[in-house]
């Protein structure tokens, strides 16, 4: 087990495979650095990709102090990518880990070389925020696992279940939603409940990738009003590179791990 401590006191878990130029993954709730397992083999013949556990997930544990917002979560990374030695970092983050990303490249332009964000909003839509709510209390009253399979109902395209190993990936899923507690869970959901970063869209410096899913229902391309999503990036990032994958669903890097590697491995050309 690799890990490193951070100045807030935490303990966090991470290990570095490939070489080449450096690639920090930020997971999404629930899953842990799991959340990349179909991708990190298939981009780290390209990069140096460094994968970990926020706090609360996996072996990582908090210090003192929880963080009680995205742009705590965002300078807890920042202090990650310094205790490991880098001055710049690619940043690759997906849904819940795309808003600490995100966030991360508004506060500390100076360490991001390029963004990579896939399926999230940068202010939840009513609709998105009552789906999480049953995941809450799913959490609250059943556990992890039944997280797992509420958010695989809402999270895959409908064809992923006509696959032969769609059975096996979610247990997987279940597997990787186990080893989190429900505290970290619940609190990372209320905190994107809160979180509204559309101020930070312009802000953002690096190059960006946008990778979408055509039927993602967590985080769509298109959320309704009370929401802001890649619909709305198209306009104030114009220069961003957009990629809506077909048939796919929100947890893209799962789905269709082959074609999100393509494109990253793409972007990240000199």
């Amino acid at each position: 087990m690799t890990t490193t401590h951070l100045p807030g006191g935490e303990t966090i878990w991470f290990r570095k495979l490939g070489t080449g130029a450096p690639l920090l993954q930020i997971h999404g709730s629930a899953f842990g650095y799991r959340n990349f397992e179909k991708m990190t083999p298939l981009m780290q013949p390209h990069f140096e990709v460094i994968d970990f556990d926020l706090p609360g997930y996996g072996d990582s544990t908090f210090g003192p102090d929880k963080p009680a917002s995205m742009e705590d979560l965002a300078d807890l990374v920042f202090n990650l990518i310094r205790a490991l030695g880098y001055d710049k970092v690619s940043i690759h983050g997906t849904s819940f880990g795309a808003m600490i990303g995100l966030t991360l490249a508004a506060r500390h332009p100076e360490v991001i070389d390029k963004l990579i964000l896939s399926c999230f909003l940068a202010r939840y839509d009513n609709a998105a925020r009552v789906m999480r709510g049953t995941w809450k209390r799913a959490a609250k009253d059943s556990g992890m696992e039944a997280v797992a399979d509420l958010t695989s109902v809402a999270g895959f395209a409908r064809s992923f279940y006509d696959r032969p190993y769609a059975q096996d990936q979610l247990a997987a899923m279940r597997a990787a939603f186990a080893k989190n507690t429900p505290e970290a869970f619940i609190a990372g959901t209320e905190m994107i409940e809160r979180t509204d970063l559309s101020g930070y869209v312009q802000d953002v410096k690096a190059p960006v990738l946008l990778l979408a899913g055509d039927e993602d229902n967590m985080t769509p391309y298109h959320p309704s009003e009370s929401g802001v999503g890649f619909a709305q990036f198209a306009v104030s990032l114009p220069e961003a590179k957009l990629v809506v994958l077909e048939k796919c669903g929100h947890y893209l890097v799962i789905e269709q791990p082959e074609q999100a590697s393509g494109h990253i491995v793409q972007f990240m050309k000199p």
